[in-house]
């Protein structure tokens, strides 16, 4: 355990200073230049998964809390409802994310064209909508979510090492699985097809210039690179999220939580959060040639050191 243990603090670090550093980068793009509308998406999910991860497990934030005194009770309620809260944003701004990428690359004789000029105006009502949604519907959680006590272990579910979900009407129960289903099912399902309706325009586009063979048509576009890294993103979360959602609904309708299965979902849960900004970093152009220039300037100073 105590490996499995080094491998979810090891994937922690990288996933937390890979997104502060997204973060970080596109807050400058976005005050400084006229960013692009998947910017201001990119930033806010790297915003969410790195609350994410800190939340996502017994990893810092629990000393933080214990360093302020602050109640066992409450620290276990905020810190499940903030991670519940950031994996529904997570799963519906990737769906953002991947819808707006198909409205951008839309051909101008495409139904989606109408819209590429009205994305920001579009993006405001979205974020607020999110936001207000997943806030309300996870708040049902609090009410159910404490400090793990001495009390019979059947009227109550380890969620972490010192959190627990406590015994609640199977009803209730089910009503919440279901309503968490039906708003995941539909996510994804727009994520596959906004996918599907890039791969096809990306492959009518090769089509149409496969007799050219200049070097200037060889080389990929922005807007295709941009399209490509968010298929893999979509891909990535849509594998990592069922195997998750699978893993948390048995447990909560067999209400059994075996250690290790919670510590290989840790692991799932923070795949995806730490992949993406990996993905971002390494097929951003705009990243790499300021990761060159900084290279080539300590390259400078130490040479002339």
């Amino acid at each position: 355990m105590s490996s499995l243990k080094n491998v979810l603090n090891f994937q922690a670090g990288l996933g937390v200073l890979a997104n502060m550093f997204l973060l970080v980068f596109y807050t400058f793009v976005i005050l400084g230049n006229r960013p692009k509308s998947t910017d201001i998406i990119s930033c806010q999910l790297a915003f969410i998964h790195t609350l994410l991860i800190i939340t996502g497990g017994d990893i810092w934030l629990w000393d933080i809390f214990e360093s302020l005194n602050i109640e066992n009770d409450f620290k276990c309620k905020t810190t499940f409802y903030i991670s519940r809260v950031m994996r529904g944003l997570s799963i519906c701004v990737t769906c953002l994310l991947s819808v707006f990428q198909a409205v951008t690359i839309s051909p101008s004789s495409s139904f989606l064209a109408k819209f590429k000029y009205k994305l920001k105006k579009y993006m405001i009502c979205a974020f607020l909508f999110i936001w207000s949604f997943n806030l309300l519907f996870i708040s049902n959680w609090i009410f159910y979510t404490g400090t793990f006590s001495n009390m019979s272990e059947t009227n109550q579910m380890k969620v972490t090492k010192f959190c627990s979900l406590f015994s609640m009407n199977y009803i209730i129960r089910a009503l919440i699985l279901t309503v968490a289903t039906c708003r995941d099912v539909f996510l994804v399902g727009v994520m596959l097809a906004t996918s599907a309706y890039m791969v096809i325009i990306l492959l009518r586009h090769q089509r149409q210039h496969k007799h050219l063979h200049s070097l200037s048509h060889l080389r990929a576009s922005p807007e295709k690179r941009a399209t490509q890294t968010i298929l893999l993103l979509v891909i990535s979360f849509v594998v990592m999220y069922w195997v998750d959602f699978i893993i948390s609904s048995t447990a909560v309708l067999l209400w059994m939580y075996n250690p290790v299965i919670l510590s290989v979902q840790k692991f799932v849960i923070n795949v995806y959060p730490t992949i993406t900004p990996l993905v971002q970093i390494s097929s951003d152009n705009r990243i790499i040639n300021m990761l060159k220039d900084m290279q080539s300037v300590c390259h400078h100073i130490l040479k002339r050191g």
